[in-house]
């Protein structure tokens, strides 16, 4: 072995280094979150094919979703095995499909159609079924699930029936049975095919076509699954299908984020794998590299309660942090003001918003969040709202980067890429306002730090930028924007930020009213695990009393046992406000009073204003000013917390309350 190889294993964990270092037959790695799965299996790989027992053009690594399939590749890339195909199941699917198509059945692959509901809401129009948007979403829902479980129209009634899947859009497992069968025969008459199909029918082909079967076995030989969790039994039978009799299979996830049971997942492909593989070497990865001992003490006392088979007991391997902040208000509106406020806190101490995220469980719940940060004036990005590539700067941008590749100027690429986009008018200074000139400014200075890190890894120039962008587009990939994200727990799952957090933790949000079975309260219980996990740093839980009109919810039973003693939201504030100006006047006691008078010029322009008082200036930036005595404006705006917009606004106003001498103060 080289001393690459060895340099390659001295990275790992002794866990990590087992898998991989374990480069035959069937491996079962039980993850943790955090435990860092993603870098033991793409060092296995590397391991496999730097050593001589793997070919990269025989090893195929499937994910879940485009993003990880994008990060897969790039960390192959970096450590010298960028051939291997890293790839989703559908991806990998249609590739073949499409090759094997004009020999199997003849003539090109029919039009693949996304998204369902013009179809289901065709088939549902013929049978007298509802046609609202809603109905339509639960039925197209509901085909996808019989699909991706391999449940045929004739077999359909009596599974639902089974596994309680009954009421669906308020129509009997019967009529959804025909649903389902006539869904087919529309797409038939269209001639076009869905999203499952492309796996279905590949399935089709390769158990009809042997020859087929074994030239897709020859092509790859060597499989890694990332988050087997979450496999489908449609899933299943094309991994099945694709191994045949071999067992060259590499396996990882955790059960306890099996969060997509309603979707068809089967959580017992991965927590029964030794019942399949009865000869698979088993590895756990328990040490969590993500988040603080309090973070993960907390998730591992939430999921404990409701453990399945092949849960892993996080151990925390970073030093203590700060306690997680636990809070309770009285409505949605007070929740989501508040958080905005701390926002504007952690931004003061210098956190990048790029480094927060609020994870909420339902998409509704983000409006109360959208509108307080705007009030704020803190950018924020919706996830699941525009794709970062369809903006039209950032197509722009790649038509300009295009043409500065093939210009071949020999410029170190953060330099040629910062100037391709002064080029269309980008400045290195971020704008005041919110707003779609700030929207701009953001997605295209998130195309410069790609290329910064570009650089720092792996010194890549030009070329290889403008192809790792086509790469993300294709994969919607997107480069880290400077903003506060705003995200489902479901779209947050696979995602990490230093802050979380974590709002809307009452009954009937946590878990989601709908969840009435034991099992859907499982998962729900396991929706908060995975949200727990999503915090690396510092860790914020709050939920409300109300929605404005009635304050009866109550704390998530999740977390009942885990809430500190109950303490009034008011002493809390007060408390917090104690603590802060204790603090402040230990360290300056010759600025309290200066620091008052701040604070009480900033009450009155709040209610003038008629907004809450952070809105105006944080407390901290009221310190700063404080301790500082700025004596004319370009010494305010040296301030952390006073930007252009602030300065324009109350710059006069708060020189004349530092130096009453000053002239020009209007209050």
């Amino acid at each position: 072995m080289t001393e690459y190889h060895n340099e390659l294993l001295e990275d790992l964990d002794p866990e990590q280094r087992a898998v991989a270092t374990s480069l035959y037959g069937p491996m079962c790695v039980l993850a943790g979150a955090g435990t860092g799965k993603t870098r033991a299996i793409t060092y296995r790989i590397a391991h496999g094919v730097h050593s001589g027992v793997y070919d990269p053009r025989n090893v195929l690594a499937v994910t879940f979703t485009s993003r990880a399939a994008g990060e897969m590749r790039a960390r192959l890339r970096d450590l010298g095995v960028g051939a291997v195909e890293a790839q989703t199941f559908h991806a990998a699917a249609l590739f073949q499909l499409r090759f094997f198509w004009p020999n199997a059945i003849g003539g090109r692959v029919p039009e693949i159609k996304e998204y369902k509901l013009p179809f289901v809401s065709q088939a549902a129009s013929q049978l007298g079924m509802p046609t609202d948007r809603v109905s339509l979403k639960d039925l197209a829902e509901e085909i996808e699930w019989s699909k991706v479980s391999l449940v045929s129209p004739d077999d359909y009634a009596a599974r639902a029936i089974t596994e309680n899947r009954v009421n669906i859009a308020d129509q009997s497992p019967a009529d959804i049975a025909r649903l389902i069968s006539v869904y087919e025969e529309v797409k038939q008459e269209r001639n076009v095919i869905d999203f499952e199909d492309v796996i279905l029918i590949l399935i089709g082909i390769m158990r009809d076509r042997p020859d087929i079967t074994n030239r897709i076995r020859n092509r790859f030989k060597h499989f890694v699954v990332d988050e087997y969790q979450d496999v489908s039994p449609m899933q299943h039978r094309l991994l099945q299908l694709w191994l045949g009799d071999r067992r060259d299979l590499c396996v990882v996830g955790d059960v306890s984020q099996t969060i997509y049971s309603f979707t068809g997942a089967k959580s017992t492909y991965l927590s029964e794998f030794i019942k399949e593989f009865p000869q698979a070497q088993t590895v756990k990865l328990n040490r969590n590299y993500r988040s603080t001992p309090q973070i993960v003490d907390l998730a591992n006392s939430t999921i404990s309660y409701d453990q399945l088979n092949g849960a892993v007991h996080l151990k925390s391997m970073l030093p203590t942090g700060r306690p997680i902040d636990f809070s309770k208000y009285k409505d949605d509106g007070d929740e989501a003001s508040n958080i905005a406020g701390k926002i504007l806190s952690l931004k003061n101490e210098g956190r990048e918003l790029s480094d927060i995220a609020i994870l909420y469980r339902t998409n509704a719940q983000s409006v109360a969040f959208e509108n307080a940060l705007a009030q704020a004036g803190i950018s924020y990005s919706l996830k699941g709202s525009e794709k970062f590539f369809n903006r039209r700067e950032v197509r722009e941008a790649m038509v300009a980067l295009r043409a500065a590749a093939r210009a071949e100027e020999n410029l170190e690429l953060p330099e040629l890429v910062s100037n391709t986009l002064k080029g269309m008018g980008w400045r290195p200074d971020a704008p005041e306002n919110l707003g779609a000139a700030r929207e701009r400014w953001e997605s295209l200075h998130a195309l410069l730090n790609l290329a910064e890190d570009m650089w720092t890894n792996r010194r890549a120039k030009i070329r290889d930028f403008v192809i790792e962008l086509e790469e993300r587009s294709q994969l919607h990939n997107v480069p880290t924007v400077n903003s506060v994200t705003l995200s489902s727990l479901h779209a947050a799952k696979g995602l990490e930020w230093p802050v979380v957090f974590l709002a809307g933790m009452s009954e009937g949000l946590m878990p989601i009213s709908l969840a009435t079975s034991p099992d859907k309260v499982s998962e729900e219980r396991r929706l908060l695990y995975v949200g727990l996990t999503r915090a690396q740093e510092e860790l914020y839980i709050s939920y409300a009393l109300g929605n404005g009109s009635r304050s009866n919810r109550k704390l998530s039973r999740f977390l009942e046992s885990e809430w500190p003693e109950e303490v009034s939201a008011s002493t809390m504030k007060r408390q917090r406000s104690k603590a802060t100006k204790q603090s402040f006047s230990e360290e300056h006691p010759e600025d309290v009073a200066l620091f008052e008078a701040l604070k009480q010029w900033r009450q009155s322009v709040a209610e003038e204003i008629e907004k809450p008082a952070f809105v105006v200036l944080h407390d901290v930036t009221l310190m700063y000013i404080a301790v500082q005595k700025p004596r004319n404006l370009e010494e305010l705006g040296r301030i952390k917390g006073i930007g252009r917009t602030k300065l324009t606004r109350y710059g006069f106003d708060i020189l004349s309350v530092v130096n009453p001498n000053v002239i020009g103060g209007r209050r």
